[in-house]
């Protein structure tokens, strides 16, 4: 049998052609264009699937770009506000003790307390948290030393008085913490 005749198929190759038009498998002749057929068939089903992934892989970049900016929307507004919080906690903290107690003083005094204390709530409530410095070890992810002090007492390398609070907006660093570290004594 020459290239040119036609050969008859065996059970396998009968059964893979059942469904498709006799005018594809006449003219496929000994197979070859259906085979190319197939390949192409193959290769769009491939590049579907991957489109498919890449789609799938866009939506959750998308839906994870959305909840970024749903939480972390108020950052500037944050770091704007912060300053305002520092300087009610100046206030408070330059009232004298005997001030404190002298009646009319004290309704004021309470006022600013009751202020300082809505304000920790209002931040908390939109994932503002204060890093906790005071105490720990120097972490340059959150602290920021502004000088060192001589101390026997502490370690180097330990927050030993804290300037200025820091602050993290969920996870992320909003403003750090300002701070004095240990150093050894000289």
């Amino acid at each position: 049998m020459t290239d040119n005749e036609t050969r008859p198929l065996d059970e396998a190759a009968q059964a893979e052609l059942k469904g498709v038009p006799e005018e594809l498998i006449d003219s496929a002749g000994n197979g070859e264009e259906l085979a190319k057929l197939r390949e192409e068939l193959e290769a769009a089903k491939q590049d579907i699937l991957y489109a498919k992934a890449e789609t799938q892989n866009l939506r959750r970049r998308m839906e994870k770009d959305i909840a970024d900016t749903r939480a972390y929307a108020a950052t500037g507004f944050a770091r704007d506000i912060l300053s305002v919080a520092d300087n009610l906690a100046r206030a408070l903290e330059s009232i004298p003790a005997d001030l404190r107690d002298d009646e009319k003083f004290k309704n004021l005094v309470a006022g600013l307390e009751a202020t300082g204390r809505e304000i920790e709530k209002v931040f908390a409530g939109h994932g503002i948290s204060r890093i906790a410095a005071t105490g720990l070890p120097l972490d340059p992810h959150q602290h920021q030393a502004m000088m060192e002090v001589p101390s026997a007492d502490a370690e180097p390398g330990t927050v030993l008085q804290e300037l200025q609070a820091g602050y993290m907006i969920k996870d992320r660093l909003l403003r750090p913490a300002m701070v004095a570290v240990a150093k050894k004594p000289d």
